[in-house]
């Protein structure tokens, strides 16, 4: 099949790293495919030059970006238009929001015969205006009726998509997101990831892996983490605010800042236990990363999270916002060790190869 991916900026993220590996894996089981992107412009870092070594063609459109933008987007529509029409692919996939709206106009209007796309979190959420909300609710109903196939990355993404009204039932399927779950069960020596990171090695280690921006909630931790030390990884717009927070409340933290992909196994071992305080998300690759490290997790029950946060076997939940009850729930986490059975299951859910081998053969369901 000729396959084409449409993602809008490859920086660090789960929904990139999803695509890269879902382009990789097609292009290794002998499918022709193109991924398609705009600059991989902001502070997360990104995954553009893995995506150039992957074997498969890449090709930035300058003009797309991540902001709403009339003019710019209006280019970017061209030009994806313009490559549907020269490639003629067999199936276009979209990713993210601006790319999953223009993309899949522009794959209905060069009459594609297979037109996906991933929900990896949805656009529209209760903390926003409700201008905003309405606005992104009516252009992902009407990129809905652009496509024959949506992927989502977990059961409650399904559930949440479909009461949207955001296409029939029967256009959705649940492939959770993939990941080289080798790495992460690969045993770890903890008091080298510890000194590599200055850590005290008899510290009790609650870490993060997220971007540091607003809706992550990381105030909450920090206000929940009485004789903890702190492992902030990833960087961002609060990073300022957030290392303020900590020093006026006395926490240790240490902050490592942007780490590639291959990287996240050893800043995993270095942690007690991970917090997800999120009040928004699709299914955070971190939990299951941490969960499959062996590493147990307290989190907010926000969207996909409670698919692997399992109380009492692979860490505990707490209603977003609630300070007290994440409190108790590190607490309780803190002794947690995650059943070997446990980490293997979840291995095999989230294994990169077992993603492709679903996208694909949901590609040929699909009469391609």
């Amino acid at each position: 099949m000729k396959i084409l991916h449409v993602i809008t900026r490859l920086v660090l993220g789960g929904a990139q790293e999803n695509t890269v590996l879902t382009c990789e894996g097609l292009h290794e089981r002998g499918h022709e495919v193109t991924l398609v992107t705009g600059p991989a412009l902001g502070p997360e870092g990104e995954l553009l030059e893995r995506a150039r070594r992957g074997g498969y063609r890449v090709v930035v459109i300058d003009e797309m970006r991540r902001e709403i933008h009339p003019w710019r987007d209006w280019r970017t529509y061209r030009a994806l238009r313009r490559i549907f029409r020269e490639d003629r692919p067999d199936v276009v996939h979209t990713h993210s929001s601006k790319a999953g709206f223009l993309g899949r106009r522009a794959a209905r209007d060069e009459r594609v015969p297979l037109v996906a796309h991933t929900i990896h979190g949805l656009p529209f959420h209760d903390y926003q205006s409700r201008v905003a909300h309405a606005v992104f609710l009516e252009c992902e109903r009407a990129a809905g009726e652009w496509c024959d196939l949506v992927f989502c990355v977990g059961e409650v993404m399904k559930e949440k998509a479909v009461a949207a009204g955001l296409g029939s039932p029967e256009k959705f399927e649940v492939v959770y997101s993939g990941m080289e779950v080798e790495r992460f069960l690969e045993p770890r020596d903890r008091a080298a990831a510890r000194a590599a990171l200055a850590i005290p090695p008899d510290a009790v280690v609650a870490g993060v892996v997220s971007r540091l921006a607003p809706l992550k909630g990381h105030e909450h931790l920090i206000e929940a983490a009485e004789g903890l030390h702190l492992l902030f990884v990833g960087d961002g717009e609060r990073r300022a605010e957030l290392e303020t927070l900590a020093r006026r409340r006395g926490v240790p933290v240490t902050f490592a800042g942007l780490v590639s992909p291959e990287r996240i196994p050893e800043m995993l071992a270095a942690m007690d236990l991970l917090v997800h305080t999120s009040f928004r998300e699709g299914l955070p690759r971190a939990i299951p990363q941490a969960v499959i490290a062996g590493v147990p997790v307290a989190a907010f029950d926000c969207d996909g999270a409670r698919e692997v946060v399992r109380p009492g076997i692979t860490g505990e939940l707490v209603p977003p916002g609630d300070t007290d009850g994440l409190h108790a729930a590190i607490a309780l986490v803190r002794g947690l060790r995650v059943p070997d059975a446990v980490r293997r299951d979840f291995a095999g859910r989230f294994d990169r190869r077992n993603m492709v081998v679903a996208i694909e053969m949901a590609y040929r369901k699909g009469s391609i």
